[in-house]
C-alpha cells in the first residue's frame, strides 16, 4: 500500500470512528440485514415487546408513477405485515409534516397489489428520529394520529411518529436516544445496540465493510453530483446529449437517471 492510499484508509477510520447512529449513512447500515438491532428500536419506541420483525431493508426506493420517488433509511416489516419507514433526521426542515404524509401515502402505494380492496391495506409506521425537539414540548415522542372533530379516533391505522433526539430521561427512551449520540460502543447502554456498534466500528471483518461501503457511498455521492449538474446543463439546452456522454463519459444508468430529472424540471 502507497502512502496515498495509506492516508486514504487512515482517512476513512477515522471518520468511521466519528460516526453516530445520528448520521443516517450510518445509521442505515447500522441496521441493514439486522432484524434484531431493528426490532429493539421498534419495540422501545412502540412499547411493544411482542413485535416480531421479518425484514429489514436499507434505502429502499419506493417509486412513483407520477410525482417523485423517496428513498427510506431504514425499512422494516414485521410479522403481521406491518411496514415501518425509520427516518434519521438532523435537520429540522427534513422532518417536516408534508414529508411525513408523501412518505406514508408512498409506502400503501407501495404494497397495493392492484384489484385488492382498500380495507386489506395493513397498519402503517413512518418514524422520524430528530437531532431537536421540533415540537419543544420535552416529551420522549410525539404520536400522531387522525382523529374526527378532534375526538374520535379515525383509525386509519396510518401512524406517524416523531422520537425526540434531545430527550434524556431516566427511563427506556432516555436510553434508546443516549446510545443514538454515542460514538464509542462501549458508552452505549442497549448491549444489543453495543455489540451491533463494535462489530462495525472495531471487528477487522466489520470494519471492512463499513470501508467498502463507504468507498461505495463516495463513489455514488460522486456519481450524483454529475448526475445533477449534466441534468441542469441539458435542461438549459447549452449541450446536446450527446456532447454530455463525451463530456462527462456517461453510463446508460447515467444517462437515464438525468433524462428523468429533466423531465421532473419540465
Amino acid at each position: 500500500m502507497n502512502k496515498v492510499d495509506s492516508a486514504k484508509k487512515q482517512k476513512m477510520l477515522a471518520r468511521l470512528q466519528e460516526f453516530t447512529l445520528m448520521d443516517d449513512d450510518f445509521m442505515t447500515r447500522f441496521f441493514e440485514n439486522d432484524k434484531d438491532c431493528t426490532q429493539f428500536v421498534l419495540q422501545t419506541i412502540l412499547g411493544n415487546k411482542k413485535l416480531k420483525v421479518i425484514d429489514t431493508v436499507a434505502q429502499k426506493t419506493v417509486k412513483s408513477l407520477e410525482g417523485r420517488s423517496v428513498r427510506l433509511d431504514v425499512y422494516a416489516k414485521d410479522n403481521k405485515g406491518k411496514p415501518y419507514d425509520i427516518e434519521i433526521q438532523r435537520a429540522d426542515k427534513g422532518a417536516g409534516a408534508k414529508r411525513a404524509r408523501y412518505n406514508s401515502a408512498l409506502m400503501d402505494a407501495d404494497i397495493t397489489v392492484p384489484g385488492e380492496d382498500a380495507k386489506n391495506l395493513p397498519e402503517s409506521y413512518v418514524i422520524f428520529i430528530t437531532e431537536n425537539d421540533i415540537f419543544k414540548k420535552g416529551k420522549p415522542l410525539y404520536k400522531i394520529d387522525r382523529y374526527i372533530d378532534g375526538e374520535e379516533l379515525f383509525n386509519d391505522e396510518a401512524h406517524i411518529i416523531y422520537v425526540n433526539g434531545e430527550y434524556k430521561g431516566n427511563d427506556s427512551f432516555g436510553d434508546l436516544m443516549h446510545d443514538f449520540h454515542c460514538k464509542k460502543a462501549d458508552d452505549m447502554k442497549n448491549k444489543i445496540l453495543a455489540d451491533r456498534a463494535r462489530y462495525l466500528k472495531e471487528d477487522d471483518k466489520g470494519v471492512k465493510h463499513m470501508c467498502r461501503i463507504m468507498e461505495e457511498m463516495a463513489k455514488e455521492e460522486r456519481d450524483e453530483r454529475t448526475v445533477e449538474m449534466a441534468a441542469k446543463i441539458l435542461e438549459s439546452g447549452k449541450m446536446t446529449e450527446k456532447e454530455l456522454i463525451e463530456m462527462f463519459k456517461l453510463t446508460a444508468k447515467q444517462i437515464k437517471a438525468i433524462k428523468e430529472r429533466v423531465a421532473v424540471l419540465v
